[in-house]
């Protein structure tokens, strides 16, 4: 079975141990998730029956994939997702690929913040995929060899602020503020036998007990080998970099033709575009403060469980206040 790789303070140092049956510390400093994956694996190895046994209550759990990595998701990779952000179910003719900021990262057990200035904050349930070797130039990545290239699972929620988002046509801005990748609770580091496993996940997202989303990996329109592929054409990747699959459907956005062509009226202004944005939206159940997020993605065997997060949203708090 695969490694379960924690990242935490401890002892007010950050520190890197393996959860099994008991949490044991790995021996060294790793200031980052590449470092680990690139110069850790004997010590990761060794942790397993000979690391220093720590209790859960010691630790403040961290995010496992650290900030030097580079955060790339893939949009509307369900069909169901698709639908209901205005497309066809059908599997579109390019994959649309785009960035977050890696200081969204946090870890699986922390709030959410809402901005002042969002009104239409959206979960998504990925399933995200980590590198554990460098791609710097053209790469047919396939079924034979994706497991040379991925090294482990993590769940993540890529948090979306719709209404800058959709509105104001940036994806980037409203998907990367503070605290809008809850990634956790650890990194999955998968056997080289475990790789099939990659199409077999099972992806659930509850807001206050209720399941919102629910959806199987092998559901994807681009596949990982697609995905790692087509980008090893355009730019470089490297170890510990952070790839996100795409969600299913069952969010909060409701996109048809009528509210995308008024998105791009350029005889509208901004505050109308808003205004009637957030009409079209107000009851679709989007996040409020105090709500509950729980996520969870296991194999259907369950031989693989990534574990569980579980967030609360929270207001931010004006600075002018």
């Amino acid at each position: 079975m695969g490694t379960r790789l924690l990242r935490f303070e401890y002892d007010r140092q950050e520190r890197w141990g393996i959860y099994e049956e008991d949490l044991r510390l790995i021996e060294g400093t790793f200031p980052t998730l590449r470092s680990i994956l690139t110069d850790g694996y004997s010590q990761i190895t060794r942790a397993k029956t000979e690391g220093i046994i720590i209790s859960m209550e010691e630790i403040t759990l961290l995010s496992p994939i650290t900030h030097d990595g580079n955060i790339y998701c893939q949009g509307t990779n369900y069909a169901e997702h698709r639908e209901e952000a205005g497309f066809t179910q059908q599997k579109p003719a390019y994959n649309l690929l785009f960035m977050k900021s890696p200081s969204t990262l946090s870890a699986a057990n922390t709030n959410i913040i809402c901005p002042q200035d969002v009104q239409l904050l959206d979960y998504e349930i990925e399933l995200g995929l980590v590198l554990k070797q460098d791609i710097t130039e053209e790469t047919n990545i396939n079924t034979q060899n994706i497991g040379d290239y991925i090294g482990g699972l993590v769940i993540a929620n890529d948090v979306s602020a719709r209404d800058i988002q959709i509105v104001e046509q940036q994806w980037f801005k409203g998907k990367s503020y503070r605290t809008f990748c809850p990634t956790g609770p650890y990194l999955y580091l998968l056997e080289q036998d475990e790789i099939h496993y990659l199409n077999d996940l099972e992806l659930i997202l509850r807001v206050n007990d209720e399941v919102r989303q629910h959806s199987f990996s092998d559901h994807l329109l681009f596949k990982p080998t697609d995905t790692l592929t087509e980008m090893s054409t355009i730019f470089d990747l490297r170890i510990g970099d952070l790839i996100l699959t795409g969600t299913p459907g069952g969010v909060c956005l409701r996109l048809n033709k009528d509210i995308l062509e008024k998105m791009i009226d350029i005889n509208t202004t901004y505050e109308e575009k808003i205004n009637y944005f957030v009409d079209t939206q107000k009851e679709n159940g989007y996040l409020q403060p105090g709500d509950i997020i729980e996520l969870e993605i296991k194999s259907r065997d369950h031989y693989i469980d990534l574990g569980k997060q579980r967030s609360i949203v929270v207001q931010s708090i004006s600075v002018n206040s």
